[in-house]
């Protein structure tokens, strides 16, 4: 059988709210794994078999969410990174974040599908490398049914188009993970009718002399972002070998 991930669009939320969530959903996945069965004994002696799966089995989330206008830099990330002043950010917007995820500096914004899947790797594989191309493959997928050719670029996490190709570099996926006791946080964040103006004034990812861009660039035209959202969602299980429910 296949597992359950349970998947909920939070719509648009903020960075910090959708960050708390996340917290509290792996605090929960990390606590169940502190619990031993000896500790499940009932009052009367026996078990229920209802109290012994809620507290021994983890429970698989995936977190769709739209933010407002926010840069975040990874915990080994480098503020030299945001080229804009505090006071130009607030003037313009733009809220801003150190956060407990790899990565450097990027930006979320409205029409960008961000994803936060909160799964136990052990049922899985423990195998953080293997976790990120997977979700990078569940993009590249997404980029084929557009008729668009996802790469990957060897020692930068996320996906690009024209990888290979020096001065044409473009990004449109970048991510970002926490890993804790084996429970994933945090996730990728999908360029699809997003601002792209926002990335001029940060160094995207750290990484200087390449470009962003989106579903709308790349195709010339606006994409329809609840059809973008279901075709993600549809990769992330062929990919992971999942059921998603609501």
């Amino acid at each position: 059988m296949k597992q359950i991930v349970y998947y909920k669009d939070l719509g648009q939320l903020s960075y910090k709210a959708a960050w708390d969530l996340q917290e509290e959903l792996l605090q929960e996945n990390v606590k169940v794994k502190s619990v031993k069965s000896g500790q499940l004994i009932m009052d009367n002696g026996e078990e229920s078999l209802s109290t012994i799966h809620s507290l021994l089995f983890t429970k698989h989330h995936l977190l769709f969410v739209e933010h407002p206008p926010v840069y975040t830099l990874g915990k080994s990330g480098l503020i030299e990174n945001v080229l804009i002043s505090e006071a130009e950010q607030q003037q313009k917007g733009i809220e801003f974040f150190k956060t407990n995820r790899g990565g450097d500096i990027t930006f979320h914004g409205p029409q960008q599908i961000v994803g936060y899947p909160i799964l136990d790797l052990e049922r899985f594989y423990t195998d953080i490398g293997k976790y990120l191309r997977n979700l990078e493959e569940v993009i590249i997928l997404t980029m084929a049914d557009y008729g668009l050719k996802g790469e990957r670029s060897a020692g930068e996490t996320g996906v690009w188009l024209d990888a290979h190709n020096k001065g044409y570099e473009r990004k449109i996926c970048a991510m970002g993970v926490r890993c804790s006791r084996w429970i994933t946080m945090h996730g990728f964040a999908f360029n699809i009718n997003t601002d792209l103006s926002y990335f001029d004034y940060i160094i995207p990812c750290g990484i200087k002399d390449k470009q962003v861009t989106s579903l709308e660039k790349e195709l010339g035209q606006k994409v329809d972002f609840e059809e973008a959202k279901e075709r993600v969602k549809r990769n992330f299980e062929r990919v992971f070998e999942v059921e998603l429910v609501e």
